[in-house]
């Protein structure tokens, strides 16, 4: 793929902030968009790096700020935009009998309707690049069930059902969408929570490869993925966790 612009949204920090970086190191033009409209947090930032992001605030649950966000993104870019990345989620936990339903809600908005308002906006611009690419973030959440985190799970699940149904209609305008799935991954965000003892030992134990990912090891698989090795595949979803998912 061409190296023009691929949008991320929640860049500033974890997983979309080395997504963010990845992709600016590979030639791309990088708009990270996020609440605080700040530059990746990433500690091996360069001058040279920061000079291919283009920051921009924008709260992707309000549709006027998206459209705004889209149209400052495509007068600043030096070149068109050609992909998107649906990395921004939130994740909120609790027993299923006393869970909210206003923050079941919540969390089925940012992580399944946001992500599919988003991809909406971008169509436009996508579509005019003529080969472009969506990369939906998912989490192996997708396809188990985990204690406390029904909303959670049922969103990423929609994640995976978005993509699908993305692929298929918009094939016709030459854009393609994948979803990549991360497992257990060590990011800035939680670095301390990750690695205490107890679920520690409880990762080593449950994941086959050991140990969990870095967010760097997502944001290598984004990257490869706008590259040349994945042009005829569409539609898939793409597990990052370790095999923790298949194993029994």
């Amino acid at each position: 793929m061409k190296k023009g612009c691929v949008v991320v949204t929640g860049a500033s920090r974890g997983i979309g902030a080395a997504i963010a970086e990845a992709l600016a190191r590979a030639g791309f033009t990088v708009a990270c968009l996020s609440r605080t409209g700040g530059f990746p947090q990433r500690a091996s930032a360069d001058d040279e790096l920061r000079s291919r992001w283009i920051p921009v605030t924008c709260d992707i649950n309000d549709r006027a700020q998206l459209e705004a966000a889209f149209k400052t993104v495509a007068q600043q870019s030096p070149v068109p935009i050609v992909g998107l990345v649906n990395n921004a989620g939130i994740h909120l936990d609790g027993a299923s009998s006393e869970f909210a339903v206003a923050d079941f809600e919540r969390v089925m908005s940012t992580n399944a309707t946001a992500l599919f308002s988003v991809s909406q906006v971008a169509l436009p611009y996508l579509s005019e690049a003529g080969t472009s690419m969506v990369v939906n973030i998912g989490s192996f959440f997708d396809k188990i069930g985990v204690k406390r985190n029904a909303a959670y799970c049922a969103s990423k699940a929609a994640v995976g059902a978005i993509t699908r149904c993305l692929a298929v209609e918009w094939a016709r305008y030459g854009v393609r969408v994948l979803n990549v799935a991360p497992g257990y991954i060590v990011t800035d965000l939680n670095r301390e929570e990750m690695s205490g003892e107890s679920l520690r030992n409880f990762l080593e134990k449950r994941i086959p490869i050991g140990k969990p990912g870095e967010a760097d090891d997502v944001a290598h698989l984004v990257v490869s993925l706008f590259g040349e090795a994945g042009t005829f595949m569409t539609g898939e979803t793409l597990y990052v966790d370790g095999g923790q998912g298949m194993a029994l």
